[in-house]
């Protein structure tokens, strides 16, 4: 990861960016799908490199900063949806003491306090469940809610009723209106009798069909949190009164009074109404006590009944917290510490390796059982060849699993690597197709080069081959292709497509098949018989071959059926060209790139080694030989020719930036140079024009400072509308 003080103002944006998506993504996954990909330790650690980056670059804060979101928006669900009348914030986060002192002393120093006032402040624990609003109106619970993204979430308050930690109606004089605030969870042991009641249930429904039972046909949880979410969020309360949920209260939101002025005295008037408070609820009076509850906490946390990842500490005083207030998603008062991932040993007895369906090879360790935080660990990913290398295992290593955030196992260290035995060595083909399987030059994943070829990638590829940007062909959607992979008419690959008309009298026999649609179906395919040369070459799904590089290959080879000799021929260059003893890399790379323009007749920039090593890659494989013949011998493309009209930006370089809302970027590209102009990257002195969209950057900042000229995308439509 780059130094960020080494960081240009261009590329902080591209990683903030990038930052936003990532973490959009994955707070979308743990939040809204209760299935999350990572860890809170990585999670942790995009956030933190996200808000590094702003107090870096303050200027180039986004409006989708992470910093000013909670959770994840309640998207479809069956549930209806609740606005809260008081936001549901998050909290920001400690990893080590050293963070907590800070803290503490950013309270002394906001609320200009002296060095020697006690600043009194609670710690709990934090329960790793499904945050919950309950809204108590004299007394009686009225509306349950889900976070959701802090401001709206989903209404639960039929299946809270069925779990019994949840008081229907408080107990004394409660104010008239009064929100609690919490964490539905189950517990560890019920959490484990579930998934053995769903196994039962499984087994005995099989039984019932006389059917052969198969355990992976039952889902189960993955952890007690996914669990007492899935439970929670069901449309059918019947459901959630049957799951073993409970709840523990941390706080509170909308209010008409407050029975105290501490939190830990509003806290146990919470108890005392009936609702369950952390029994590990203290209120202490120095940094030092409370870091030493964290650690007897840390120190229980394994014998605990439920699952927690850190401790949370706020400050006492409530006319202190008033004062603090919130910064965008969180509280200036409170901060979570957490705990670092448990971990616990065992022996590595092999090592698979699963294909995905980009075609990349994953390394996955097979461990005798192994208990880490109370869950049964079996599996450990080694994320890639280079990581495998790093650690040295081997199968029959005593390695430390760690279970970073209590969700993704990981080897953390081989404690027998210097063991004198052969070191593992990742393969060199697929296991699934058996082609050859590489990485490209600066890359740690190794892919198949099998393709369309692989069964274990045949459906991402065959989808995108006839996605919109590549054929295009309509009627032909996921499902189909799905349907059609299973009855093994799609076995030889995209050319099948043009041959599914021998099954129409099969598939007018299919659900959801009638003559009309069949009849649709086929025409669509037909109509594609004679496609693009450079739509064609893209939906093929060759690595660093996108729409417009596919473009750029074309513009000078002009006839697609060059491809396999012009790859031969360039892999027949760089077997006879090494990189000379004592020759620089700036030197061969000049050579190389050299023989590449002329090997592949290339007219544009973008072309370099690693187009022209994934086209070598591919036809070497006799496997994409034969498949390419295959197509080809169902369709034929016409020979790429690309047509200029006359523009006002004839000649020109023009680059896009900012989003583009009436047409994607390659086509925007394609439109640029059909109007002879040249479409760039990046701004520079011979940019000609600029064509900017909402969110424009650094680029449209520099071409206000060369000045070049800027239009919309409205304007651009005018010229394009314009040309001869």
């Amino acid at each position: 990861m780059t130094e960020i003080e080494s960081l240009s103002e261009a590329d902080a944006a591209n990683e903030l960016m990038r930052l936003a998506k990532q973490i959009a993504y994955h707070s979308k996954r743990y939040h809204a799908e209760d299935a999350p990909e990572i860890s809170d330790a990585d999670y942790d650690a995009l956030v933190r490199r996200n808000s590094e980056l702003e107090a870096a670059f303050p200027t180039l804060v986004r409006a989708d900063s992470p910093n000013k979101s909670v959770g994840a928006a309640v998207e479809a669900s069956p549930l209806a949806k609740v606005t809260h009348a008081q936001r549901m914030m998050s909290l920001d986060n400690a990893f080590a003491a050293e963070d907590v002192e800070e803290f503490a002393a950013r309270v002394r120093r906001f609320l200009n306090l002296g060095a020697d006032a006690v600043v009194a402040m609670t710690a709990e624990d934090k329960i790793d469940g499904l945050s919950c609003s309950l809204r108590y109106e004299k007394g009686k619970l009225v509306q349950a809610a889900t976070r959701g993204d802090g401001s709206v979430g989903e209404d639960v308050t039929s299946n809270v009723a069925t779990i019994a930690d949840i008081p229907q109606e408080l107990n004394g004089a409660a104010p008239d209106v009064f929100e609690i605030r919490g964490e539905v969870y189950m517990a560890k042991a019920d959490f484990t009798a579930l998934n053995a009641r769903l196994m039962e249930e499984g087994r005995a429904l099989a039984a019932q069909r006389e059917q052969a039972f198969d355990p992976a046909t039952v889902r189960q949880f993955a952890n007690p949190r996914n669990a007492a979410a899935g439970s929670l969020r069901q449309k059918d309360a019947s459901v959630t009164a049957s799951r073993p949920l409970r709840f523990l209260a941390h706080g509170w939101g909308e209010v008409s009074a407050l029975p105290a002025d501490t939190q830990f005295d509003v806290m146990k008037a919470i108890e005392r109404w009936g609702a369950p408070v952390s029994p590990l609820l203290k209120r202490y009076e120095s940094v030092a006590d409370i870091l030493a509850h964290y650690a007897e906490i840390e120190r229980r946390r394994a014998d605990m009944d439920y699952d927690i990842d850190g401790v949370v500490y706020k400050v006492d005083s409530l006319a202190w917290q008033q004062r603090l207030g919130f910064v965008a998603k969180a509280p200036r008062w409170a901060i979570a510490h957490k705990f670092p991932a448990e971990r616990a040993q065992t022996t590595l007895e092999a090592i698979d390796i699963q294909v995905g369906r980009t075609g990349k090879l994953t390394p996955v360790g097979r461990l005798v059982p192994v208990t880490v935080g109370g869950v049964v660990v079996s599996n450990v990913t080694l994320h890639n060849r280079d990581e495998i290398g790093r650690l040295g295992v081997r199968p029959g290593d005593r390695v430390v699993i760690q279970r970073a955030g209590d969700v993704i196992p990981q080897v953390v260290e081989n404690l027998t690597r210097d063991e004198d035995r052969a070191p593992y060595i990742f393969p060199d083909h697929c296991p699934v197709c058996s082609s050859e399987a590489v990485a490209e030059e600066g890359e740690v994943d190794v892919r198949c080069t099998g393709g369309l070829i692989c069964n274990a990638q045949k459906f991402e590829r065959l989808r995108h081959f006839v996605s919109r940007g590549a054929l295009d062909i309509e009627g032909l959607g996921e499902k189909s292709i799905q349907e059609f992979l299973d009855l093994g008419w799609l076995d030889k690959g995209p050319a099948d497509i043009f041959r599914l008309k021998s099954h129409r009298a099969d598939l007018l026999g299919r659900e959801g098949w009638k003559e009309k649609s069949v009849d649709n179906l086929f025409a669509a395919i037909e109509a594609k018989r004679t496609p693009d040369a450079a739509r064609l070459l893209f939906g093929l799904g060759i690595r660093h071959i996108g729409a417009v590089t596919a473009r750029d290959l074309l513009k000078g080879l002009g006839d697609i059926a060059r491809l396999p000799s012009k790859a031969a021929e360039m892999q027949a260059w760089l077997d006879a060209n090494p990189q000379g003893e004592g020759e620089s890399d700036g030197k061969y790379m000049t050579r190389k790139m050299e023989a590449i323009k002329a090997i592949l007749e290339v007219r544009a920039d973008g072309i370099g080694p690693a187009v022209a090593e994934a086209l070598t890659d591919f036809f070497h494989e006799p496997h994409n030989r034969a498949l390419w013949d295959d197509l080809l011998s169902e369709v034929s493309p016409p020979l790429y020719v690309v047509e200029t009209r006359a523009s006002e930006v004839s000649g020109m370089t023009v680059v896009f930036t900012g989003k583009l809302e009436t047409m994607s970027r390659d086509e925007a590209k394609a439109q640029a140079e059909a109007l002879g102009a040249k479409a760039a990257g990046s701004v520079s002195a011979k940019t000609g024009l600029v064509v900017a969209g909402p969110g424009a950057g650094s680029k449209l900042k520099q071409a206000s400072s060369l000045g070049i000229r800027v239009i919309d995308e409205a304007e651009w439509a005018e010229i394009v509308a314009a040309a001869g």
